[in-house]
């Protein structure tokens, strides 16, 4: 019996925030594998606000989603045929599935995991695309040292819990900023921040200050627009701020707002950066070994939210950019 493949596709590029009319849900059969290809069956899918950008017209680090192609999306799944010795029928394997129950998909796109080290999840996070952003954006980046003040902002999704806890670990005093008490709570007492200021309650630019007396040497910067500004303003000299991402500006109708404290980056003699993790594409296995280890130690720890059922997929997607989420986003595509 021919096997039939759920999707989601790119049915018109948003204009603002995205929507759930952005996509069409389709049916196809499966094509059988081919040399150097395997079929996987997903079991899970990342969602990140990179996807949002993947969405738009225009030059970017990766071509944009054609309309009408399956929506980009990385996955984690298990391998149901495979024509690649190097991959066996029930291998476990991430890679970019795409928003799909099954896909063929070429063999060295993908990577095969070990299932009993980690949750399935956590291949998606802390051992995935998150966590990879963290450590090289951090580490290469932003180079923290011992008695440094880093202050990371999303301090509670994917890749910033993990910031904090790796500029910990490095010896840093950590300030998150996040949204909502909840969140700030988890970054402080579950995490070990050192602070985490709650933007949406009080003025933030009182509490930065009060919270970075003597200035701020790193700045990671997830959300961009306002909070950007206001970092800008309490760096010390020779600060790093590290570019990874910019959520508060990614759905909105116009041009994206641009910092207007740049000048501190002048008169501090401070570096400004943005980095794709897809340029360490050949260290990551450094990566992995060193956050693997920081778990197992009791280090590192990471929170997924997870949402059951592939058919959620535009209204879970939508929950990164209502802040509804806590923790790295993950999609059960088909729940046990």
């Amino acid at each position: 019996m021919t096997k039939m493949n759920r999707q989601f596709r790119l049915a018109k590029r948003p204009a603002g925030m995205v929507s759930a009319s952005d996509f069409s849900r389709a049916e196809s059969p499966v094509e059988a594998p081919g040399d150097g290809e395997a079929l996987v069956q997903t079991r899970f899918l990342s969602l990140d606000p990179a996807m949002r950008g993947w969405m738009n017209e225009g030059k970017s680090y990766v071509p944009p989603v054609g309309i009408g192609e399956v929506m980009r999306a990385g996955g984690i799944g298990e391998v149901l045929e495979s024509s690649d010795a190097a991959l066996q029928p029930g291998d476990t394997v991430v890679g970019m599935l795409g928003v799909q129950t099954l896909g063929t998909h070429k063999s060295n796109s993908l990577r095969k995991v070990d299932p009993a080290l980690a949750t399935l999840p956590k291949y998606l996070g802390v051992l995935g695309m998150p966590g990879m952003t963290a450590y090289f954006g951090l580490l290469d980046v932003g180079q923290p040292k011992a008695g440094d003040t880093v202050v990371v902002s999303g301090a509670a999704g994917a890749v910033g819990q993990l910031v904090g806890q790796i500029a910990k670990l490095k010896g840093c005093r950590v300030v998150g900023i996040a949204g909502g008490a909840k969140k700030c709570e988890f970054a402080r007492k579950e995490l070990g921040f050192d602070e985490c200021l709650d933007h949406r309650a009080g003025d933030l630019r009182a509490e930065l200050k009060r919270a970075c007396p003597d200035g701020i040497d790193v700045y990671f910067d997830n959300v961009g627009g306002e909070i950007l500004d206001l970092v800008l303003a309490r760096l010390k000299m020779k600060a790093r701020v590290v570019i990874c991402g910019a959520i508060s500006q990614y759905n909105n109708a116009g041009p994206m707002k641009g910092p207007a404290n740049y000048m501190s980056l002048l008169v501090n003699r401070a570096r400004m950066e943005g980095f794709v993790v897809f340029d360490y594409a050949k260290r990551y296995g450094e990566a992995v070994h060193d956050l693997a280890q920081w778990m197992k130690d009791g280090k590192l720890q990471s929170r997924e939210h997870v949402v059951s059922g592939f058919d959620r997929f535009p209204e879970a997607l939508l929950m990164l950019f209502s802040g509804a989420n806590h923790g790295k986003l993950v999609l059960d595509v088909e729940p046990q």
